[in-house]
């Protein structure tokens, strides 16, 4: 079987993929600020738990915030971020927001 293929109609889950789950749950946070950790899980195909220690990492590494409105979290990701990676080192975030059509933070 390969990467991609249908088993009983449903696409077979692959054993790698080009994003991380750090990327899909930055992705998903830059489409809805105020989801909530289970939806995020839910659209990354991860556990709320895993999604909160990847929502914490965001944090502490100072690509998003945090903030508390009532009983709801809101989230801003913050602008001009580089990647991590030294190879990739000199191309912000907000270049992956753009590549999926994600509206980043304001200038």
């Amino acid at each position: 079987m390969t990467a991609g293929s249908r088993v009983d109609g449903a696409r077979a889950r692959t054993s790698w993929t080009f994003l991380t789950n750090h990327a899909h749950v930055l992705l998903a946070v830059a489409r809805d600020p105020d989801l909530r950790v289970a939806d995020i899980a839910g659209y990354v195909g991860i556990t709320p738990r895993a999604t909160l220690l990847v929502l914490h990492d965001l944090e502490a590494a100072g690509y998003l915030q945090r903030h508390r409105e009532g009983r709801r979290t809101h989230y801003t990701i913050a602008a001009h971020q580089p990647f991590r990676h030294p190879t990739t080192a000199s191309h912000d975030v907000d270049e992956l927001l753009a590549l999926f059509g994600v509206a980043g933070p304001p200038p």
